[in-house]
C-alpha cells in the first residue's frame, strides 16, 4: 500500500508532459508555414498596393500634362508626387515611359529584391501599365 505522503503528492508524470510536448510540436509544424505564407502574401500585397498608387499617379499626371512620366533610377519618380515607402524596402519601383516625344505609355515595374516574400523565388516583378493590366506575378 502506498503511504499518506505519497497519495497526497500532486503533479504530472514525464509520459504526460511528453505527450503535451508532442502535441505543441506537431501545432507547430503546422501554422508555421502557415505563417510564412500569410507574411509572404502580405509583402506582396505592399508591391501591389504601390503599383495601383504610381499607375493612378500616371493617369493623373497625364491627364494634365498629356505625358506619362518615367523613373530616373529605383525608386525615383519625378513630377508625380509619388514616395519611397518607408521602412526597409522590399521591392525597386521603376517606370519606363514609351519611346517618343510624348510618351504615350507606360510600364510601372516592382523588382523583388532578394526573397521578399519568402516563397523561395528571388527577383520575382510584378507590373503594372497605363491600361491597368497586370503582369507578372500576381
Amino acid at each position: 500500500m502506498l503511504s499518506k505522503l505519497q497519495r497526497n503528492q500532486k503533479g504530472f508524470t514525464l509520459i504526460e508532459l511528453m505527450i503535451v510536448v508532442v502535441i505543441i510540436g506537431i501545432l507547430a509544424a503546422l501554422a508555421i508555414p502557415r505563417f510564412m505564407q500569410a507574411t509572404g502574401k502580405a509583402k506582396k500585397s505592399e508591391a501591389k498596393s504601390v503599383l495601383k498608387q504610381i499607375y493612378v499617379l500616371e493617369r493623373a499626371y497625364y491627364q494634365e500634362n498629356d505625358t506619362y512620366v518615367a523613373s530616373t533610377g529605383p525608386n525615383v519618380i519625378p513630377l508625380i508626387g509619388w514616395n519611397v515607402p518607408s521602412g526597409t524596402p522590399r521591392y525597386n519601383y521603376t517606370v519606363v515611359a514609351g519611346a517618343g516625344g510624348i510618351a504615350s505609355s507606360f510600364t510601372a515595374t516592382a523588382t523583388e529584391i532578394a526573397d521578399a516574400d519568402g516563397d523561395g523565388n528571388a527577383n520575382e516583378t510584378l507590373t503594372m501599365d497605363e491600361n491597368g493590366a497586370t503582369g507578372g506575378d500576381w
